[in-house]
C-alpha cells in the first residue's frame, strides 16, 4: 500500500495526478473512458462571468511535438456553469476545482465571490497567464504589481483554496510565485502555455487568425520543468507542475523536481486514458523504488 495524497492546506487530495483546465471540458466529456473520480482532481475550463464565443477560427495547429491553440477561453459563463454544470461536476468523487479569468480584477473578484457560495468546488485556480486573450489573462500574469493586485483583491473575498496560475512568459517566474505567496495563494500551478506562433507557407498566411497563440506539448516540459524546480525552492506553499506531462516518467521528473502534483493537459488530447495510466505507472514506480509515501520523493532532487 502506498500513500499518493497530498495536501493545500488542511483540503486532502487522494492522490497527485489532476487535469489541467482547458483539457477536460467539465469532466464528463471522459465519462465514457475513465473513472473521473480516481483521480486527484479536475481542473474545469476556463469561466468568465459572460459568455465567450472565443477566437475565430483557425485558433489550433499542430507543431513540432506539441500544438498552439489560441480557443480564446471559449465558455458560457457562470451563470450556465451555475445552472447546468455544478449539479453534475459536484458528483464526482474528487476535488472539483474551476478556472476563473477576468478582464478586470473586478472580474475575478465578481466571479470568486460567485464560486465562494458553490460548497462543493473547494478551491479555485486563479488564472493569471492566459496568453489567447486580448484583456486579461496574461496582462496580469505577466506584471508583477498587477499580479500582487489581482491576487490581493481576490484573496480578501474568497474564504476557501487558492491556487494562482503562472505564465512562463517573464522574466522571472520565481517573482511571481513569491508574489502569489506574500498575497495569500494557498498553492501555485505551472505553467501555462509558452506564447508562440506558426506560418502556412501555404496560404502564406499566419496558422492561427491571431497570429500567436499558447504553445504546449512535449516541446515545453524542459522549460516547465526548469520553472517548477526554481520555484518549488521559493516558496513554502504546494507547487502544481504543468507542461508537456505526456507519460508517468515526465509526471515523476516533476514531482522529483519539487512538484507536489501535476496536471495533465495536451496528453488527454492524443490518449483520453492517459491521466489514469499516468496514476498508475507513479504507483507503480513508488513500489519499485521501495518507498511508501509519494511525499517521499517530492523534491528529491533537491536533498541528494
Amino acid at each position: 500500500m502506498v500513500n499518493l495524497g497530498f495536501d493545500i492546506g488542511d483540503l486532502h487530495f487522494k492522490n497527485p495526478v489532476i487535469t489541467a483546465s482547458g483539457t477536460f471540458g467539465y469532466g464528463s466529456e471522459f465519462d465514457d473512458f475513465i473513472n473521473v473520480s480516481d483521480l486527484g482532481g479536475i481542473i474545469l475550463k476556463g469561466t468568465t462571468i459572460e459568455p465567450r464565443e472565443g477566437n475565430p477560427y483557425p485558433r489550433m495547429v499542430e507543431t513540432a511535438s506539441g500544438m498552439l491553440n489560441s480557443v480564446g477561453l471559449q465558455n458560457k459563463g457562470i451563470d450556465y456553469f451555475e445552472k447546468i454544470i455544478y449539479d453534475k461536476v459536484k458528483e464526482y468523487d474528487t476535488r472539483v476545482i474551476i478556472n476563473i479569468n477576468g478582464n478586470t480584477i473586478d472580474d475575478y473578484v465578481a466571479l470568486a465571490e460567485r464560486v465562494n457560495r458553490l460548497e462543493k468546488i473547494p478551491a479555485i485556480e486563479l488564472n493569471i497567464s492566459c496568453p489567447n486573450v486580448k484583456m486579461g489573462g496574461m496582462v496580469f500574469g505577466t506584471n508583477p504589481d498587477s499580479a500582487r493586485d489581482v491576487i490581493r483583491a481576490v484573496r480578501a473575498i474568497y474564504s476557501k483554496k487558492l491556487i494562482v496560475k503562472l505564465s512562463p512568459n517573464v522574466t522571472n517566474i520565481v517573482d511571481f510565485a513569491r508574489i502569489s505567496e506574500e498575497e495569500g495563494a494557498d498553492a501555485v500551478s505551472l505553467i501555462n502555455t509558452l506564447l508562440g506562433m506558426a506560418v502556412d507557407t501555404r496560404s502564406m498566411k499566419p496558422a492561427l487568425s491571431t497570429i500567436t497563440g499558447g504553445l504546449s506539448g512535449p516541446a515545453i516540459k524542459p522549460v516547465a520543468l526548469r520553472m517548477v524546480w526554481q520555484v518549488a525552492k521559493a516558496v513554502s506553499v504546494p507547487v502544481i507542475g504543468i507542461g508537456g506531462i505526456m507519460n508517468a516518467s515526465d509526471a515523476l521528473e516533476f514531482i522529483l523536481a519539487g512538484a507536489s502534483a501535476i496536471q495533465v493537459g495536451t496528453a488527454s488530447f492524443i490518449d483520453p486514458q492517459i491521466s489514469i495510466k499516468i496514476l498508475e505507472g507513479i504507483e507503480k514506480y513508488l513500489v519499485s523504488k521501495g518507498f511508501l509515501d509519494i511525499k517521499e520523493i517530492i523534491g528529491y532532487i533537491n536533498r541528494l
